[in-house]
């Protein structure tokens, strides 16, 4: 399946995943420092939230694509429906 974002679906999922990169990059930094524990799990879950976040938006689009492409036989939609739902349970 490729993915055909469109410029303003593909920013907003790189800002979101730039974002997550400064995230990473803080707590390594607070680890480092040997910051409280209860700080560098909530950043940890805070990164894990806009990564599931980003994911989300890359699966929707698929979704999106997958659904104007309706005239496509069964077996190939029943064979995308199945690769997004792994792909979505991969992050659920």
């Amino acid at each position: 399946m490729e993915l055909d974002m469109a410029a303003d679906e593909l920013k907003s999922v790189l800002n979101r995943l730039k974002r997550a990169q400064g995230q990473i990059a803080g707590i390594i930094r607070m680890i480092e420092e040997g910051r409280d524990c209860e700080d560098v799990i909530t950043q940890l879950a805070a990164v894990s939230r806009a990564l599931d976040r980003a994911g989300f938006a890359i699966i929707a689009t698929g979704l999106q694509q997958c659904m104007a492409e309706g005239e496509q036989p069964a077996a190939d939609r029943n064979q995308m429906r199945a690769r997004l739902e792994k792909l979505f349970l991969s992050l659920a």
